[in-house]
């Protein structure tokens, strides 16, 4: 009798924690992020001070990319989508990784041709070809390097959720995007700050 009654005990528990859930985003990556200057889709200056208090979710693309930038972008708008469509403030960042070409104006012609919302979606240049390499490799963990033979950055390929701080809280696969994740870890960090406040 005894037994059965522990046994009902620690299953009602049980059934209660995961009715609860977990409210926190499993393992955060919590990398500092630098801020940079740079000039966006509009040719404004823009700094990411200008994101403080915001989520926002970054990626690194180039208007000349044969390959991973296109389907990339059409992810990013995707979850631009989903993310107005779920009522979540969320920002979105594109740098570009090949300054040189990516005008203000290039720029948002490409994220228009895919879709893209540019009220909270910022398309980063202006800067270095040498910096943004640097840059991405220093904040972002990822590379980005331009070959002096050929027009084709390398760079990586994930989303980064980024928090209310500035801090890289969570990466995730550019190509093959699992929506659900992004949505649910960006619901965490506005609920943490509602909470907060």
């Amino acid at each position: 009798m005894q037994k059965n009654l522990w046994c009902t005990s620690v299953l009602l528990l049980c059934l209660a924690l995961v009715g609860c859930g977990d409210n926190s985003i499993k393992k955060p990556l919590n990398w500092e992020i630098k801020n940079l200057s740079a000039i966006n889709e509009e040719g404004k200056e823009m700094d990411l001070n200008d994101l403080k208090g915001k989520v926002w979710i970054a990626d690194f693309i180039f208007t000349n990319c044969a390959t991973v930038c296109l389907p990339m972008t059409a992810n990013m708008s995707k979850l631009q989508g989903l993310m107005e469509e779920k009522e979540l403030d969320v920002e979105f960042v594109s740098f570009s990784v090949d300054p040189t070409v990516d005008t203000p104006e290039k720029l948002k012609e490409y994220v228009l041709n895919f879709d893209g919302d540019l009220s909270n979606w910022h398309l980063l240049t202006g800067y270095s070809q040498e910096f943004i390499e640097d840059y991405a490799m220093k904040n972002f963990k990822t590379i980005v390097k331009k070959p002096e033979t050929d027009n084709q950055v390398l760079h990586g390929t994930s989303f980064y959720l980024l928090d209310q701080e500035g801090k890289v809280v969570k990466d995730y696969d550019g190509m093959t995007v699992p929506y659900d994740d992004i949505i649910n870890d960006a619901k965490i960090l506005i609920s943490m700050e509602s909470t907060n406040e």
